[in-house]
């Protein structure tokens, strides 16, 4: 697509280690996250797969719970505001924050911040507007608590990324404060999936088998899979918080995210498009072993700073 990045990574210097997690990613990810592997399989391989990845140093994490949820906070040690409400990735199918502990501990390390990663409910079980209700309820937990509105930014990768866009939209739509900031890693837009991306290296980690699988267990019968509430693309973007998206070149979704911040600056949202050369879907689980990923978490965090910290007294 035609749409300018606002910032272009420079090129990863470790093409060694690189190489090693995109063979990991195809192999395993890609290999075993797919139909016809059971989704109960499928989960426990991604709890496998994440369960030896480091954690950053000088952070607490705690199991608690939020809104009926189960929730893990991940806290620095200075604490307090701002707070990241981080939901994880996974096609509405699979993750947890047990899964995603190395990104939101080294979003709270780097930036500073708490970040509450929020257990939603996942599909088939749950599905659709399930995850978005629980998020909503989480984001006004936070509120009931004491935080203020500036004080909280929605994060999210993946289905994580249309999570936190379509829980932005239902928070206006019932008229509840919004968010200070939003914070989307190669997010779902669009639920048709009819202008996914080919990139020529191949994606490591996507196949459209197991995108369709996502479809039919996250959107119930009825509802159409353009609908806003499922593809933010076709809502109506204006009053958004600002919105930073950061998107690898080599995968399929990598139109989402162009879409998105084309659709997002005409409606007069703040945007920053962040494009990373090289480099997979959801590379930023890799923080704190992989350079690259490390200096994606740390723009997230110049931007939550210039979003979310100057209005915090």
């Amino acid at each position: 697509m035609n749409v300018p990045a606002d910032y272009t990574a420079p090129a990863s210097d470790q093409p060694l280690l690189r190489a090693i997690l995109r063979g990991s990613m195809k192999s395993l990810f890609r290999g075993m996250i797919r139909p016809p592997v059971p989704i109960a399989t499928q989960r426990a391989v991604l709890r496998l797969m994440t369960s030896g990845m480091p954690t950053a140093k000088g952070v607490s994490r705690s199991a608690e719970r939020i809104a009926g949820r189960p929730c893990e906070w991940h806290r620095p040690d200075s604490g307090g505001p701002p707070v990241v409400l981080y939901l994880h990735g996974g096609a509405y199918l699979i993750g947890s924050p047990a899964t995603h502990r190395t990104l939101c501990a080294g979003i709270a390390a780097r930036g500073d911040v708490s970040v509450c990663a929020l257990d939603y409910r996942l599909a088939p079980e749950d599905p659709y507007p399930a995850a978005r209700d629980d998020a909503v309820a989480a984001f006004q937990a936070l509120l009931a608590r004491g935080f203020k509105p500036t004080e909280i930014a929605l994060a999210g990768d993946s289905a994580g990324g249309n999570l936190v866009l379509v829980t932005a939209l239902r928070l206006r739509e019932l008229g509840m404060p919004a968010p200070a900031a939003l914070v989307c890693l190669s997010p779902v837009v669009d639920f048709s999936f009819n202008q996914l991306h080919a990139p020529s290296a191949g994606d490591p980690l996507l196949n459209l088998s197991w995108i369709e699988q996502a479809i039919r267990a996250y959107c119930p019968p009825g509802v159409a899979r353009d609908a806003p509430g499922l593809s933010p693309i076709n809502a109506d973007l204006s009053s958004l918080a600002p919105l930073l998206i950061q998107v690898g070149e080599e995968e399929m979704l990598l139109n989402d995210s162009f879409r998105l911040a084309e659709k997002a600056r005409t409606a007069g949202v703040k945007v920053q498009l962040e494009l990373y050369p090289g480099l997979w879907h959801v590379f930023q689980v890799n923080t704190g072993v992989f350079q690259a990923a490390d200096h994606a978490v740390d723009r997230i965090v110049e931007f939550l700073n210039r979003t979310v910290r100057k209005s915090v007294g």
